[in-house]
């Protein structure tokens, strides 16, 4: 039922943002970076080895300081690995992600110059299978519009 309730709002938002649109919206748009191209090909090639098949991928251009939600359903009991890689020259990057009933599950923070910099990655197997949303951000130093970022979505292969 909650799925259903879902999808109904989900439609509607996505309706009334094509009717109403305005030149000031935010608009999920990919993005070309080499340097993260060369770390989310590194990163398939290492979570592949592991067993791990990729069933999602997209770069995303960000906005400093401003989240950019990704809502992913999820099997109850399987393991999924999520990576979310921000611009380099950010500073600060965070990964909130929150269950159907909107409870924090994962919250993951590093800054640059970090071992891991720009790159967030980890492992979560859910209770239920429901929605779940994933919310990247990055704080850049010159606060800059147009940054990439790229998250993906890996699932353990049994």
């Amino acid at each position: 039922m909650k799925s259903l309730g879902f999808l109904f709002i989900l439609f509607f938002l996505l309706f009334t943002t094509e009717v109403f649109s305005q030149n000031d919206v935010i608009r999920l748009q990919s993005c070309e970076n080499d340097l993260i191209k060369k770390q989310s090909d590194s990163l398939k090639a290492l979570y592949s080895n592991d067993g791990f098949i990729l069933l999602k991928e997209a770069s995303i251009t960000m906005e400093s300081e401003y989240e950019m939600p990704v809502v992913i359903p999820l099997n109850e009991g399987t393991w999924y690995q999520f990576v979310f890689i921000g611009d380099y020259s950010s500073k600060l990057y965070e990964v909130r992600m929150y269950d159907w009933d909107e409870k924090m599950v994962i919250y993951k923070k590093h800054q640059w110059g970090d071992i891991d910099g720009n790159v967030i990655s980890y492992s979560y197997i859910p209770k239920f299978s429901e929605f779940h949303m994933m919310k990247p951000v990055q704080v850049n130093k010159q606060k800059k519009k147009g940054l990439c970022g790229y998250v993906m979505l890996f699932k353990k292969v049994k």
